[in-house]
């Protein structure tokens, strides 16, 4: 038996079970006076692209976790600012997230910062339960493709962890074989929650952030990447929740068919081959694991209940398919068929017609015969008025697929609304489709109807905001944003953070200052984004009514919380130099006009113009 150093620097990390201190570099063996490193769980590496370690551990036990035993802890090697959001997120998640089927931690002693020997930084240590088993990609190695049965029960399994997961406002963004574990028992585990991400740190809150690039509307999130598990717009960094539903296909796949995913062939649109190798799968069953791996993840379901719902619907279709393939049933059918024709004709004629005229219009959508198609959905229409919804979805979903024109986009989500008027998505994604046309008049009738549609659009009126921003509209942008925090409430933190940017444009620094404040008292701990805007925004109103050691104070805060923001550099070079440190505001100043930045805020351009104005005086 041995124990091991916890400290990554050192040279010599094995040691014998009974020493107290590393042989090499003097460090403690006994973490926090309880834990002992065991053996590590994958290959100790210097890599500093390599950001943890996993180790089995012995853990003597505190007042909240009595009782020794063996456990898992994870050290963040690296103290990085990026690293160590992603480990404090992973650790908020695993302490929010109530399942019995994820890594069980205690949030009062499990999660600490321990100091090596000849260390320069802390390490931070999180600690959870072992959970006994084997990952389903060693498991599948051994055993052959598991049965439709158990892959129903397994898929249920999953599908309710990944409810809490969701329902606790993150998704997992990692879910794959070697991610998910089975105990002795046949209980399914998911695990490594280091990929994790809020709902509500997406797409919305990088855009209220300033995170967009004008100049092509692209937005800026971190991308978490598992080939042949990960969908294409996690890797271009647009990750949401259905992003897990297609990476749980996907895994589902792995398992029924035994091979592994590089090995499948694909058609000529990506979409895996699979079907053949998974004979004992029935087509509602795989119907269903083929939607959960669409491309476009508006064709995924869009809820964990959802997918549930079909599940517990799956084993009576299964059972009519297999019924209705049997050569007795065939026959019978043939046989009954014959004496009533001529009933079939006049029920099932005409729906059926109605059906194959909307099959029809979207193979004459596919080539670009747009007119025609719409002449035949509307016939269709006017037979069954349903099939409305199913047509305003089939132009929804080629719009989300439309890149680079956004013209067309603008069209295919107008003939979405027209053919189902109320569907609010649509009339969302047309309004901000119309923002990056600067089609000012398209952009107020959208609006006006989505308003009409659901007055208690905060994200609406937060959007709208964002738009009249752009134009220089100040006055009807502040309506709007107060509109958003109404509506929107603990949701709608990210518009506050704006209205105080919006009053710091317009030279209201008092009311800046007190809405960044009252946003501050709200805003969650773990996002640090939106911290460190809302203190940039305080310390801005600061410095214009002369609080220079505050905004200095308030600034060193956002630049701890996010590094990578421009604006705070330039809003120091500008504070230091009202305090009278020259040197300090040099360098600030240095970074403000040299650093890479996506955003072109106007604000960021106007101080660098000033600083550059500063250095030809100074010449």
């Amino acid at each position: 038996m041995s124990c091991y150093c916890i400290n990554p620097l050192c040279e010599q990390r094995e040691n014998a079970d009974d020493a107290d201190r590393c042989q090499n570099c003097g460090t403690s063996l006994v973490i926090n006076k309880r834990i002992r490193l065991l053996k590590p769980l994958r290959e100790l590496s210097e890599s500093p692209f390599t950001d943890n370690e996993i180790f089995e551990v012995e853990d003597a036990g505190t007042e909240w976790n009595p009782g020794s035993k063996r456990r898992i802890m994870k050290v963040l090697k690296w103290g990085t600012a990026g690293f160590i959001e992603r480990f404090e997120r992973e650790v908020t998640a695993l302490d929010s997230i109530d399942h019995p089927n994820i890594p069980q931690t205690n949030g009062v002693d499990d999660y600490f910062t321990f100091a090596p020997n000849r260390s320069p930084f802390n390490l931070r240590c999180l600690v959870i339960d072992k959970i006994e088993g084997q990952d389903l990609e060693e498991w599948i190695e051994n055993h052959p493709p598991i049965s439709q049965d158990l892959a129903l029960n397994w898929l249920e399994q999953i599908l309710a962890i990944l409810h809490a997961v969701h329902q606790a406002g993150f998704f997992h963004r990692d879910i794959k074989p070697s991610n998910i574990i089975v105990n002795p028992e046949g209980e399914l585990f998911l695990i490594d929650f280091g990929a994790v991400r809020r709902v509500s740190d997406t797409y919305l809150a990088k855009v209220g952030a300033g995170e967009r690039d004008v100049r092509t509307g692209k937005y800026q999130i971190t991308s978490v990447i598992s080939h042949y598990y990960s969908p294409l717009e996690q890797i271009n960094g647009k990750a949401v929740p259905q992003s897990d539903f297609y990476a749980l296909g996907r895994t589902m796949i792995r398992l029924v068919t035994g091979v592994n995913l590089i090995d499948l062939p694909t058609d000529n649109k990506g979409r895996i081959i699979w079907k053949d190798k998974a004979i004992q799968i029935d087509k509602p069953f795989a119907d269903l694991l083929d939607q959960l791996m669409a491309s476009n993840p508006g064709q995924r379901p869009s809820t964990t209940e959802i997918i549930l719902w079909r599940l517990k619907k799956l084993p009576g279709q299964n059972k009519i398919y297999r019924i209705t393939r049997s050569k007795p049933f065939i026959f019978s059918v043939a046989i009954t068929s014959i004496s009533l024709i001529g009933l079939l004709v006049y029920t099932l004629g005409l729906p059926a017609y109605a059906n194959n005229l909307v099959v029809q219009g979207q193979k004459l959508e596919a080539a670009n015969k747009n007119e025609q198609a719409q002449k035949l959905f509307d016939q269709a229409v006017k037979i069954r008025p349903e099939l409305s919804n199913q047509i305003s979805k089939f132009y929804f979903d080629k719009a989300a697929r439309v890149k680079d024109n956004l013209q067309l986009e603008k069209k295919y989500y107008t003939l979405a609304i027209k053919y189902n008027p109320n569907d609010i998505d649509s009339y969302n994604n047309l309004a901000l489709t119309c923002q990056f046309l600067r089609n000012v008049d398209c952009v107020n009738k959208t609006y006006e109807q989505l308003f009409r549609l659901e007055p208690n659009s905060w994200t609406g009126y937060y959007n709208l905001a964002n738009f009249y921003e752009e134009q220089e509209k100040y006055d009807l942008a502040e309506k709007q944003y107060k509109l958003a925090i109404e509506y929107g409430q603990e949701q709608a933190l990210i518009a506050v953070n704006n209205l105080s940017r919006l009053n710091n444009l317009q030279g209201k620094y008092a009311q800046a200052q007190k809405l960044a404040t009252e946003g501050l008292k709200k805003a969650p701990l773990s996002d640090k984004q939106l911290r460190a805007t809302l203190y940039k925004n305080l310390a801005w109103a600061k410095l214009m009514q002369k609080d220079y050691q505050g905004a200095d104070k308030d600034l060193q805060t956002a630049s701890k919380l996010d590094s990578q923001r421009v604006d705070v550099y330039c809003l120091l070079s500008k504070t230091k130099e009202a305090l009278g440190d020259i040197n300090s505001a040099s360098g600030y100043g240095e970074v403000c006009l040299l650093a890479r930045m996506d955003t072109w805020l106007p604000e960021v351009q106007k101080w660098r113009g000033e600083l550059i104005e500063r250095i030809f005086k100074s010449k």
